[in-house]
C-alpha cells in the first residue's frame, strides 16, 4: 500500500481530499482572464472615474485600485499629480495603480466618499475591517485618513455613503456582525447615529435611490438594510439630519428563508436580493415588495452578489458554488454560466461596455462579456462541447460492447465460444 508523504493529506478525509483534487485541477483553467493577486479577495467595487478600473478588498488587509485587462495601456487617474505613479505588476497579474496599506485585518466592504456632480472625483477611499474600525486614505495619494473606531464591537460587514444636501454633510454608514448599524460624519468620523432593530448581523446596506439624491428640501433619505436573518428592514434619515429612525419596524420585508447577503436597485427602482437560501430575487416596489421574478440556483448554493445589466438586459449572480449565471432579466431564464472560479465567488461589478469582473476566495480576479455577440458565442461553445460530450458517450455506449468490440463483433465471438 501507498503512503503519502505530502503534509496537506495529513488529517483529512477522503472527500476533502477530492476536493482539494479537484480545486487544483481547477485552479489552471484561463477562464476569463485570470489575475492572480496575493490574498483571498473579498469585495470589489467600480471606481467611477474609469471605463476599466475596479477597487479590491483582500483578506491581507490591503486595499488597491486594479485594472483586470492585461497588456493594456492605461491613461493616468484623472486629475492626478505627475508625481502620481503607477505600480505595474507582471503581465500575468494585471496592473495595480494604487495599494492602500495600514489594516493587518482582513478588509470586507469599500465604499467611496460621496460627489456632488459625476465630474468630481471621489476623494476617499474606506474599507470596513474585521478589527471592528473603518480605515480611510485619499484615493490619488493613498495617504491614511481618518480611522473611524469606537463604533462597533464585532467587525464591520458593509458600509455605504451619501451626501446629505440639506447640512452639506457626507455621511458614512456602517453595518456590523453585533447587528448595529452606525451613521458617521464622513468629515470628522464623530458618531452621528445607531440604529438597532436587527437580531442578527448586518451583511449589506444600501440607499433607496427613489430617495437620494432627494428631490426636495424636506423628503427624508431612506436606508435599506440585510442581515443574516431573513428580514430586510427600512430606515429614514431626517431632512435636517436630526434623526435617523425605522420604517414600519413590526412590518420588515420578507422574501427569503435565511440570510440575504446582498441588495441592488434597478433603474426601475425595484430592489434584487442575493440570499443564502439558493435564491436571487427581483422584489417589486409597486407591489409592496412582492417577488415578481425568481432565480433558483440551487439549494446549498448560496448566491452572494447580484447586479443588473440594464443595456443588454441580464441579471448576473455569483456565490459560493463558484460560477457566474447570467440570466435573461424579461424571462428569467438562465442563459449562460460561466466557470473558472475555484473558490466561491464573493463579489462583481458590472464596467462600462459590458465588461463583468468577479473576485473570489481563489484570490483570481476575471472579466466576462455580457456584450449580446461575445455571450451569445461563449453560450454556443459550451453547449457545443456539453453536446460533443454527450455525442462520445452515446457512441460508446450505443455502438460498442465490452472489450472495445461492437455488438455485431461480440455476438460472433459468442457464437465462436459456444462451438467450442
Amino acid at each position: 500500500m501507498s503512503t503519502s508523504t505530502d503534509a496537506d493529506h495529513f488529517f483529512q478525509t477522503t472527500q476533502s481530499l477530492a476536493e482539494t483534487i479537484r480545486k487544483t485541477a481547477k485552479s489552471k483553467n484561463k477562464n476569463g482572464s485570470p489575475n492572480h493577486l496575493p490574498s483571498k479577495l473579498l469585495a470589489v467595487i467600480a471606481d467611477p472615474t474609469s471605463a476599466d478600473a475596479v477597487y479590491i478588498a483582500e483578506s491581507a488587509g490591503t486595499a488597491r485600485r486594479f485594472v483586470p485587462e492585461v497588456g493594456k495601456k492605461h491613461e493616468p487617474y484623472p486629475s492626478s499629480p505627475a508625481t502620481s505613479e503607477w505600480l505595474t505588476l507582471s503581465t500575468q497579474t494585471g496592473e495595480t495603480s494604487h495599494i492602500y496599506r495600514g489594516s493587518t485585518a482582513p478588509l470586507t466592504s469599500l465604499a467611496l466618499s460621496p460627489t456632488t456632480s459625476s465630474s468630481q472625483i471621489p476623494s476617499i477611499l474606506y474599507a470596513s475591517s474585521w478589527d471592528k474600525t473603518i480605515w480611510s486614505w485619499t484615493t490619488i495619494t493613498t495617504t491614511p485618513s481618518l480611522r473611524f473606531r469606537g463604533g462597533h464591537t464585532d467587525f464591520i460587514k458593509t458600509l455605504c455613503t451619501l451626501h446629505h444636501s440639506n447640512t452639506n454633510t457626507p455621511l458614512l454608514i456602517s453595518g456590523s456582525a453585533d447587528a448595529s448599524i452606525i451613521i458617521w460624519n464622513a468629515s470628522t468620523a464623530s458618531k452621528l447615529f445607531t440604529l438597532l432593530g436587527h437580531t442578527r448581523g448586518i451583511l449589506f446596506l444600501a440607499i433607496d435611490p427613489a430617495t437620494y439624491p432627494p428631490d426636495h428640501k424636506d423628503a427624508t433619505i431612506n436606508l435599506f438594510s440585510a442581515s443574516s436573518s431573513p428580514e430586510i428592514r427600512r430606515w429614514k434619515i431626517a431632512p435636517d439630519l436630526s434623526s435617523a429612525t425605522e420604517i414600519d419596524h413590526d412590518e420588515p420585508i420578507l422574501a427569503h428563508e435565511t440570510s440575504v447577503n446582498a441588495l441592488h436597485f434597478d433603474e426601475d427602482l425595484d430592489l434584487w436580493t442575493a440570499s443564502s437560501d439558493g435564491t436571487a430575487k427581483c422584489l417589486s416596489r409597486e407591489r409592496d415588495w412582492e417577488a415578481d421574478t425568481v432565480l433558483p440556483q440551487g439549494e446549498g448554493h448560496y448566491v452572494r452578489s447580484v447586479l443588473v445589466d440594464e443595456v443588454g438586459g441580464w441579471v448576473v449572480t455569483v456565490g459560493r458554488d463558484e460560477e457566474v449565471r447570467v440570466w435573461e432579466r424579461g424571462s428569467g431564464e438562465l442563459w449562460h454560466t460561466y466557470s473558472g472560479h475555484f473558490e466561491e465567488v464573493t463579489g462583481c461589478v458590472l464596467l462600462p461596455g459590458g465588461e463583468l469582473v468577479t473576485v473570489g476566495i481563489d484570490r483570481t480576479v476575471r472579466t466576462w462579456s455580457l456584450k449580446a455577440d461575445e455571450l451569445g458565442k461563449a453560450r454556443k461553445e459550451a453547449e457545443d462541447e456539453r453536446t460533443g460530450v454527450q455525442k462520445e458517450e452515446e457512441l460508446v455506449v450505443v455502438g460498442k460492447g465490452k472489450g472495445g468490440l461492437t455488438e455485431e463483433e461480440e455476438r460472433e465471438l459468442a457464437e465462436l465460444m459456444d462451438d467450442d
